[in-house]
């Protein structure tokens, strides 16, 4: 091998373009394993394959790749193929441990420790490795969790969003679950009752039990062990009851886990809220009435929350689950704070929403020219406001509703392109705006009439969001105390 790191003979260098990823430390301690097993020396090895013994040990200890003329005598010396000696699975257990040890002794982790080398020899124990390198892994898993900003989230929710958009929002194997259920309590139709619910949870073989000692990060504990789910007494933060506790069990009935990471966390949730809608609003009477007034030329919203009396977030919800499947209309949500920040967004409908660099939606501005800005300042809060905007990606038509919640006033609000908008109620409005957004002239930046005469005049104090900066909350579950959950589950099997 020359001074540059190339073969040469070209045989050397095919083995360089066919193994560019050799891993060296791997391929050293399955040299050692195999002379070991034939009981030879580094001498006798050495000696049969042509090379000095110090050259063969800087091999077994991964600090040397070998020419591809050294590895064919090697393998001839060992009793075993080429592809024997270049497989990527250690030989051994304790080789797989010396393996791990050894790459993380050379990683940038373990040297900024400034620890000393620990040289392993035969009379280094297995157990001594089992637990230095599952304290290395435990390390490694600590020190990520508290480096994950915000921006990982965002880029689980770009990711997760981006399936939505290729599912249309249709997630099938989430709607039989949920149908299966219905069939098994018998279920007729109509609103889900809290009867009905308490039949599901039996069917499962859950009990329930409401505390008023919830612990305050949670809004719902399982306790898998004696199958049990504890839910607040009355109702919390605004949620639906019902929703809680559906969700609760959704991750039961969906084979969810301990999440690995935030994505997988995110994932879970997403799949728990579709599972809950879907038996709030199950697929067979909902497409059915949505059919029904589509025919009739009066699909809304609001319509939908009243027929199975639930909130108008979770009408919305559920239409963007069914609306393109089942409707062939494609369409965007957004949820929207009164400050104009998106809380929450989905489109499969060519709609352009601000985006940042990693192609995360949430926690942008939204134009506020927009249905789901402007229905904030019009005085009939009790009806659907209805608009439509024109932008350089078309005509939109767009209905908004307000709801408070814990977190303020947001909107709510369902779009589509002009040319589906016939399906609905509230197509005649005659409110209309302009978005020109992208363009940083369209809101982004004041008039310059206001900009000339307040211009460098203005100091406002603007509120810190700290959370905008801290890391993600550790934990499997993110934001929520295991420990205060762990202490709550005892109390409560002890009772």
């Amino acid at each position: 091998m020359t001074a540059d790191g190339w073969y040469r003979d070209p045989a050397d260098r095919r083995v360089r373009e066919d193994t560019p990823d050799l891993d060296v430390i791997s391929l050293g301690r399955r040299v050692r394993h195999l002379r070991k097993r034939r009981g030879m020396t580094l001498d006798q090895v050495s000696a049969a394959v042509g090379t000095a013994p110090s050259q063969l040990s800087l091999i077994e200890n991964g600090k040397r790749e070998p020419r591809l003329s050294l590895l064919r005598a090697l393998a001839t010396t060992l009793d075993v193929t080429l592809d024997d000696l270049l497989g990527a699975e250690p030989p051994s257990r304790r080789a797989a441990l010396e393996i791990a040890l050894e790459k993380a002794q050379r990683g940038p982790l373990y040297q900024s420790l400034g620890l000393p080398t620990i040289r392993v020899g035969p009379r280094t124990s297995t157990e001594v490795l089992e637990a230095i390198v599952g304290l290395q892994s435990a390390l490694e898993r600590q020190l990520e969790e508290q480096i994950a900003t915000p921006e990982e989230a965002r880029r689980a929710n770009t990711e997760l969003r981006a399936e939505m958009r290729r599912r249309d929002n249709y997630f099938p194997a989430i709607e039989q679950e949920a149908g299966a259920l219905l069939d098994a309590v018998e279920y007729t139709g109509g609103p889900l009752s809290q009867h009905v619910i308490a039949d599901i949870a039996r069917h499962l073989d859950f009990t329930l039990h409401h505390v008023g000692n919830l612990p305050h990060s949670t809004r719902s504990v399982t306790d898998l062990k004696n199958r049990r789910i504890y839910l607040p007494r009355g109702n919390a933060e605004g949620h639906d009851p019902r929703s809680v506790l559906l969700q609760a069990l959704g991750h039961h009935v969906l084979g969810h886990g301990t999440p690995s990471d935030y994505g997988e966390f995110l994932r879970q949730r997403v799949e728990t809220n579709y599972f809950a809608a879907a038996l709030l609003l199950p697929e067979a009477a909902t497409v059915s009435f949505l059919q029904r007034a589509k025919a009739a030329r009066e699909l809304a919203v609001e319509d939908i929350r009243d027929a199975f009396a639930v909130s108008y977030e979770t009408a919305a919800h559920r239409f963007t689950n069914l609306a393109t499947h089942h409707l062939g209309i494609p369409l965007h949500f957004q949820k929207v704070h009164r400050s104009g920040i998106i809380y929450k967004a989905y489109e499969n409908d060519g709609v352009s929403f601000p985006a940042d660099h990693t192609g995360a939606i949430e926690g942008q501005p939204v134009c506020r020219y927009w249905t789901s800005r402007e229905v904030f300042d019009v005085s009939d809060q009790f009806s659907a406001f209805n608009q439509y905007t024109d932008t350089p990606a078309g005509t939109y038509w767009c209905t908004a509703r307000t709801e408070h919640s814990a977190g303020g006033l947001f909107s709510l609000s369902i779009g589509l392109p002009y040319a589906h908008v016939k399906w609905f109620r509230g197509r005649e409005t005659t409110a209309r705006s302009v978005s020109r957004c992208p363009d940083p002239d369209c809101c982004r930046r004041p008039p310059s009439a206001l900009a000339e005469t307040w211009a460098g005049q203005a100091w406002p104090s603007a509120r810190a969001h700290s959370h905008l900066m801290a890391a993600l909350p550790p934990g499997a579950f993110p934001g929520v105390d295991e420990t205060e959950v762990y202490e709550f589950l005892q109390t409560q099997a002890e009772r």
